[in-house]
């Protein structure tokens, strides 16, 4: 090899090593996002959507909005006929994943009693909302409907999304994302209505 050519091999090497070091990481996994994330903090999910997963506590204090939606009868109702007891609010579809996939660990907290729980289909469709929880056989939960689907906007987040109000009809903090809801993240937030 003649010494110009040496010369410039040595000298790219540095440089492309150094420019490989600028190159970004890849993403982490799914899960090991949802590891590394402290349960009381909002994490950027790692899909390129850049959904947020997590308690976000932005809205702590604020009063229950005042829409209505309607009860398992298919009767009006709001958030002002649960006051005097904790609620929580869980925005959901049926066409939506991983909004079924926590469904059964709503159903069973809903089953525990203490916290009243409130799955709030976005649907628009009160039948399908009925049919599909009916066919899931759950014990406790009960087919709530928001046919205007005015929770999603005012709330201004994705699904599914699971709002915890105190006894008073003040928000506590909003989880986005599932959340297996009889684990400890789970139990631990809750405790604090």
């Amino acid at each position: 090899m003649r010494p110009s050519s040496i010369l410039l091999v040595t000298g790219l090497l540095p440089a492309l090593l150094l420019a490989a070091c600028d190159r970004p990481a890849p993403p982490p996994a799914q899960d090991e996002v949802a590891a590394a994330a402290a349960p009381d903090e909002v994490t950027a999910d790692a899909a390129p959507t850049g959904i947020v997963k997590g308690i976000d506590r932005g809205h702590k204090g604020e009063a229950a909005p005042a829409y209505g939606f309607a009860g398992p009868d298919g009767k009006p109702t709001s958030l002002a006929a649960f006051r005097g007891r904790p609620v929580l609010v869980n925005l959901w579809a049926t066409w939506c994943a991983p909004c079924v996939k926590e469904l059964p660990t709503l159903d069973a907290l809903a089953a525990k009693g203490g916290v009243r729980v409130v799955a709030l289909s976005q649907d628009g469709d009160a039948g399908k909302a009925r049919a599909f929880l009916k066919g899931k056989e759950f014990r406790a939960l009960a087919a709530y409907t928001d046919p205007k689907m005015q929770w999603l906007g005012g709330s201004a987040t994705n699904l599914p999304t699971t709002i915890l109000y105190d006894a008073e009809g003040k928000e506590v903090w909003r989880w986005l994302g599932e959340a297996d809801w009889t684990g400890a993240a789970a139990t631990a937030a809750l405790n604090e209505a």
